[in-house]
C-alpha cells in the first residue's frame, strides 16, 4: 500500500511540474567544434523530409562557426549541402546562440542539454519551435534516447513530432 501511494504522488507531482526550458550553463567552443549525427529532430523548414543529416561545426577565428550540414532526401541517394553560421550569444557562456541560414536572419538555438563528455547534445528553441537530439555517433544507446525525450517533453516540447534521421549505425 505504501508503495502504490508514493507512486500515485509521483504521477501526480509528476503531471504538475514542468521542467524548465533554458540551456546548459556552460559549453566549451572547441570540445563542441566537429562532427554531429543529427540522429532525431522536430523538423524545421530546413530539415523536413530530410535523413542521415550531419552537421559539421568549425570554429572561425572571426569569433563564430562555419557550419557545413549534409543530408539525403527521402527516396534519394545525393548528398545535398548547406552552409551556416552559427554565433554565441554573450554573456550565455555558449549555450545560447543564434543560427543565421540566410543574411541577415537569425534563429535562436539553444544547447539545453549536453553529456558531460560531449557525446550527445540537445538543441532547443526557447519557444520550442524545434528539437534535435545529435550524437558523435550514428545511433544511441535507446535508454538513454528515451530518458532525452522524457526530460524534453518535461520542458514542454512536442516529443510526439520526433522524427528520425534514419542513420544506419
Amino acid at each position: 500500500m505504501k508503495t502504490l501511494c508514493t507512486l500515485l504522488a509521483f504521477i501526480i507531482l509528476s503531471a504538475f511540474s514542468t521542467a524548465v526550458n533554458r540551456p546548459v550553463e556552460k559549453v566549451d567552443l572547441n570540445k563542441y567544434a566537429g562532427k554531429w549525427y543529427s540522429l532525431y529532430s522536430i523538423p524545421t523548414f530546413f530539415d523536413k523530409g530530410s535523413r542521415e543529416t550531419t552537421t559539421t561545426y568549425n570554429w572561425d577565428t572571426k569569433g563564430y562557426y562555419d557550419v557545413l550540414t549534409t543530408y539525403k532526401k527521402q527516396n534519394d541517394e545525393e548528398v545535398h549541402t548547406y552552409k551556416s553560421k552559427l554565433f554565441q550569444v554573450e554573456g550565455s557562456n555558449n549555450s545560447e546562440m543564434k543560427a543565421q541560414f540566410i543574411w541577415p536572419y537569425k534563429v535562436d538555438y539553444w544547447i539545453i542539454e549536453l553529456g558531460d563528455d560531449y557525446s550527445y547534445v540537445v538543441v532547443g528553441h526557447p519557444d520550442h519551435k524545434f528539437l534535435f537530439i545529435m550524437s558523435r555517433k550514428p545511433s544511441m544507446d535507446k535508454k538513454l534516447y528515451d530518458e532525452i525525450v522524457a526530460r524534453c517533453k518535461a520542458k514542454g516540447y512536442a516529443v510526439e513530432k520526433l522524427t528520425s534521421q534514419n542513420h544506419n549505425g
